[in-house]
């Protein structure tokens, strides 16, 4: 069963021929594309496009996080020096919220052993965020995916009790070498530490990650649907993260965690599918769904609502399919047409929730997340986030 909250209305069929009509228009400057020798950079306007508001002054915001109850929202920025940003969603504003500041620095070399020093805020690319709320009323852990000089886990404390909230670093938890997580792999396996792409924790302090590509394996594979990453858990008190058995898919991007903690949610974005399964044995899927018209990114709560985000399938503007383009760098970064829908992890139904066309402020959507009655997207091309109010339902499409 599929449920459509469309702007516009209309059914499905109807809203994904909208999309492709908008689509087919800009293949009039397909050639133009072609022509091109650099990826298209997003704008620097911070006037509203396509019927989307944008908050500028963010670099790469791949993921976002709400503070719950409160007006904040976190945002990454993935490249290097951008690290995450605080953003508040009544003023329109975005600031840099780790300046790596000895007043930002707790250690805690008892949990994290094997951390070596705090990432450097000039360096530091943060890609995948979570937020995990902790025993005390207003506190928060925060865990980023962080690439560059130390492929890891790195881990924040939030306070949110104040009329502003405050971050604190406590350590880290470094991705496993490539030759030690995948001994199996020989000389494919080196021992340069892999990279992780979406992140969740338990409340027991367990982390888990997930690996898009491991040693060996291709974007092509990645995209034809064939099994190239992995999702990875790290428990305290251990050494490193371990390859979960069973959570083989073709390029393992977003992860969400059940919020009875007995399962969890991973979107395999070479098929296009969200993938459940039990964390007391995760070797078989429970069950799973591929996503309507679009290629999932990140997952997220918005309160009790499971949230995707993702560009289109299969967009003509670009040249067809990620597939048909992997080999075409302009085209692969070219901007495509995007979704955002909620997933009813129990029936596996979708209800979009938004979509639109390609938009030239905004490149690779990759997050949606709902404050209050505004929906707001994070991207992992743009010098922006973007925002407007949740559509109301005007029709159903089943």
């Amino acid at each position: 069963m599929l449920n459509c909250i469309c702007p516009m209305g209309g059914g499905l069929m109807n809203t994904l021929r909208t999309i492709a009509a908008s689509a087919l228009l800009a293949a009039t400057n397909f050639s133009l594309l072609q022509a091109q020798t650099k990826t298209p950079q997003p704008t620097a306007s911070c006037a509203p496009v396509n019927g989307w508001n944008l908050v500028c002054g963010l670099q790469n915001p791949e993921d976002l996080v709400p503070i719950p109850g409160t007006r904040w929202l976190i945002a990454s920025g993935m490249t290097a020096g951008s690290g995450v940003k605080l953003v508040d969603t009544v003023a329109k504003t975005a600031r840099p919220f780790y300046t790596g500041q000895p007043a930002q620095q707790r250690p805690d070399k008892k949990l994290f052993p094997n951390c070596p020093a705090p990432p450097d805020a000039k360096t530091f690319n943060a890609h995948g965020l979570y937020l995990r709320r902790a025993q005390a009323p207003g506190l928060y852990t925060l865990y980023v995916v962080s690439h560059g000089a130390l492929e890891s886990i790195q881990v924040f404390t939030i306070d949110g009790k104040g009329s502003e909230p405050s971050l604190t670093w406590t350590g880290c938890v470094p991705m496993p070498e490539g030759n030690k997580a995948y001994p199996n792999l020989g000389s494919q396996a080196t021992s340069s530490r892999v990279a992780a792409n979406a992140v969740a924790a338990f409340s027991d302090g367990a982390v888990i990650a997930t690996v898009p590509q491991r040693p060996g394996t291709t974007d092509v594979q990645r995209l034809r649907g064939e099994p190239t990453g992995d999702v990875v858990e790290w428990k305290p008190g251990t050494d490193s993260f371990r390859v979960v058995p069973g959570t083989q898919f073709a390029g393992n991007n977003g992860i969400e965690i059940s919020l009875d903690e007995k399962e969890f949610y991973v979107v395999s974005f070479g098929t296009h599918t969200v993938v459940v399964f039990s964390r007391q044995d995760p070797r078989k899927p429970l069950r799973q769904s591929m996503a309507p018209g679009f290629m999932p990114d990140n997952l997220r709560w918005s309160g009790n609502r499971l949230i995707a985000a993702g560009p289109m399938y299969d967009e003509p503007a670009c040249g067809g399919t990620r597939l048909a383009v992997v080999d075409n760098p302009v085209l692969t970064n070219c901007h495509r047409g995007f979704v955002i829908a909620q997933l009813d992890p129990k029936t596996m139904a979708w209800t979009i929730l938004a979509y639109a066309e390609p938009n030239p402020a905004i490149s690779r959507v990759a997050t949606g997340v709902v404050v209050g009655d505004t929906l707001w997207l994070g991207a992992a091309t743009a010098d922006a986030i973007a925002y407007r109010p949740l559509p109301r339902p005007t029709g159903v499409a089943r």
